[in-house]
């Protein structure tokens, strides 16, 4: 393992106890015996208020590869969320976790989770189920998470 990823990671985890958004939590796994996994943190995001997603808490890991913070994290929900942002792998798909587009090694673990169901998307019942009546409904996928997951907001239309 890199020593200077495993530094990065450390001030980073330092930082985020200090100070992180409400409701939002990052936490290094452990390894079988017990130490620490700087490089796999799971985390859970808190829906937006406002939005589908309100009320949810929304598991999130994120890997982190020897070379970082020359290169991004890999974010990815589990299980796999329903949102514009995120494939239906449960990857989650920002520009600024792709290396050749806006990564930047400045970027800290507190942006992807802010960026990701929090500021993009939908922001009304109304626009999620246009989403879904346009190429949601005829995917199995799609409906089998529909019925695991459905929020008492798509209740309210």
């Amino acid at each position: 393992m890199s020593g200077i990823a495993l530094s990065r990671l450390a001030q980073e985890r330092k930082a985020w106890r200090k100070d992180h958004p409400f409701g939002f939590v990052a936490v290094p796994t452990k390894n079988p015996d017990g130490t620490m996994n700087l490089m796999n943190w799971e985390c859970a995001i808190p829906g937006k208020k406002g939005t589908p997603w309100e009320g949810g808490l929304f598991k999130l890991r994120m890997l982190f590869k020897d070379d970082y913070p020359s290169s991004p994290p890999k974010c990815k929900f589990e299980p796999p969320l329903f949102h514009p942002n995120v494939y239906p792998s449960g990857t989650v798909c920002l520009s600024i976790l792709e290396e050749d587009k806006d990564w930047r090694p400045a970027i800290t673990i507190k942006q992807p989770k802010q960026s990701g169901v929090r500021e993009k998307g939908p922001s009304t019942s109304q626009e999620v189920c246009a989403l879904i009546s346009s190429d949601l409904v005829a995917s199995s996928k799609g409906r089998d998470w529909f019925g695991k997951n459905l929020f008492t907001t798509f209740l309210q239309i």
